[in-house]
Parts: structure tokens; sequence; C-alpha cells
């Protein structure tokens, strides 16, 4: 019998399997990824709030333009998609809503985080969280809301303001609340990564934010550590950006891109990620006579 995305992200999960997730801001990101050979993606937040509006994480999308975009994604790769749902939107009920929203657009799982709203990026300063109370209720109305076998992922941002103490007793409450998955976001040393599969036993996912407040060890610790999912939500972002830059400034002062021609995509390595010959064979299918 073949797995339904949500089977599939959920086995990606097993604790201890170190399953690589990048995190895509687009389709063409997402399309890249696939063809890399990653099993699974996040649609990343903050990668989509710097690309798509060139604002920084801090809640500046709305649900619809993340929705759309989740919708998107799903129509251009075949791999199952984590979707980030930020706090859901708002309350309870709104966190009902993106649920039922993402189920259409395709996630097979959705993340939602208990920090206020509207949210910060995991690893900037000045972050604040809801009572575990409230996070919890909200996680019971984004499981109740499921009409489909999506997965609930539970972040918490708590680290920061609580300690590890704190974050890691948030886990266990929405562990218990019916999340499925579990993300204890910014713990800033190579022991309380340790401590959370271990404390926490479950289905984990670790976020490597490079420059940010986490230490990046290898996949094989991290999935010795016991983490089923390292996430790499902004690398390609990071690299796609430093890579435009690089060859614009270059082209701005020399004119042309002599010089820079192996930081180009060829164009017909372009077509090739965008599925031309398909679309091609396509349109000759239904041209008709």
């Amino acid at each position: 019998m073949t797995q339904t995305r949500y089977q599939r992200m959920l086995e990606l999960f097993t604790p201890g399997r170190g399953t690589m997730m990048p995190g895509a801001h687009n389709a063409l990101s997402a399309r890249i990824m696939e063809s890399a050979g990653f099993e699974t993606i996040l649609f990343t937040g903050a990668g989509f709030a710097n690309a798509y509006l060139g604002v920084p994480d801090m809640g500046l999308t709305s649900l619809k333009e993340v929705v759309d975009q989740v919708a998107a994604i799903s129509d251009a790769v075949d791999i199952p998609i984590l979707a980030d749902g930020d706090t859901g939107f708002g309350n309870a009920l709104n966190a009902r809503r993106t649920v039922r929203m993402m189920e259409r657009a395709g996630a097979a799982a959705l993340l939602i985080e208990d920090q206020v709203y509207p949210k910060r990026c995991g690893h900037f300063e000045d972050k604040g969280v809801i009572p575990k109370s409230e996070m919890v209720q909200k996680l019971k109305a984004a499981v109740d809301a499921r009409q489909t076998g999506m997965l609930i992922l539970a972040r918490t941002d708590a680290r920061a303001m609580e300690g590890m103490d704190a974050a890691i007793d948030r886990a266990r409450a929405y562990q218990e609340a019916g999340a499925d998955l579990l993300f204890i976001e910014a713990p800033t040393s190579l022991e309380e990564l340790a401590r959370i599969p271990k404390e926490v036993p479950g289905r984990h996912l670790c976020n490597m934010v490079f420059g940010g407040k986490t230490p990046i060890p290898s996949q094989k610790a991290l999935g010795d550590m016991g983490y089923g999912v390292i996430c790499y939500a902004n690398a390609a972002l990071q690299a796609s950006m430093l890579a435009m830059s690089n060859v614009m400034k270059h082209l701005k002062q020399h004119g042309s891109l002599e010089g820079v021609e192996d930081a180009v995509i060829p164009f017909n390595e372009r077509q090739k990620f965008v599925d031309y010959p398909r679309y091609v064979a396509l349109e000759k299918k239904y041209k008709g006579a």
C-alpha cells in the first residue's frame, strides 16, 4: 500500500533518524531541494517574509499569503511539506482555521508556536510567549480541527525567556495536548540540545541556523542524540542571497557576467528545474490539429 504524505512525514520523524530537512521559501527552491534528493522540506515563514516582502520575520505576512505559497509548493513537488504556521495566526479559533486551510493547501504537517502574536524570528531578541495553558488549548483546538492525517508540530520559544527547564516542561505539556511532533527553538549549547530528546521522549525537530544562537553539530551527532529531523530552515535563502549579491555587484561594476559565469546557472539547467520539457510535451498534447 502506498504511504500517504502524513505517514511518510511521521516516518521521517522517527527518533534518531536524523532526516535532513531544508527550508524552501517558494516553489522553485522546493523543486531544487527535491532534485537534490531531500526527502522532505520545510516551508519557511522567515524565508518567505524575506523573499516575498523583503521584510524581517516579525509576523508581517498574512495567513492567505502563506497558504497560497504552501499550495504552490505542494503543486510543484511530491515530497511531504512541513508548513510554518507561525502562531496559528491568532488565538485558538484562528489556529483551527489555519489547520483547515493548510490541509487544503497540501501540507503534511503544520508548525504552531507559542510566541505572542505577531511573532518574531526564533533567533531574534525580545521575543514573548503566551501562557503554557493558552498554548495547550490552542493545540487542542488545532488537533480537533483536523479532517485528514495532517500532523501538528508544537514549537516552544520559551528557552529564551524562561530557561530550558521551562521549555522542556512546555514540550511535555504540548505532547500531552496531542501534538505529534515537538520543537524547542534556540537551545544555546550542545548540552541543551542533548537534553531535549532525552527528557521528552518523542519525535523532535532541531533547527540549525547559520549565525544563530544554537551550535551546529553533525547530522550523525544530532541523530545519536535522538532527533528525528534536522532542519536547515534558511540555508538555501542565505546561499541565494549571497550569490545574487555577488553577481549583481559584479554586473554593476563590470557591465557583464564575464568572470562570474560559474556563479550563474546555465539557461538550459534553469529550464530543467522548472520542468520545461514536460510543459512543452503537454502543450503539444493538447494543441490539437
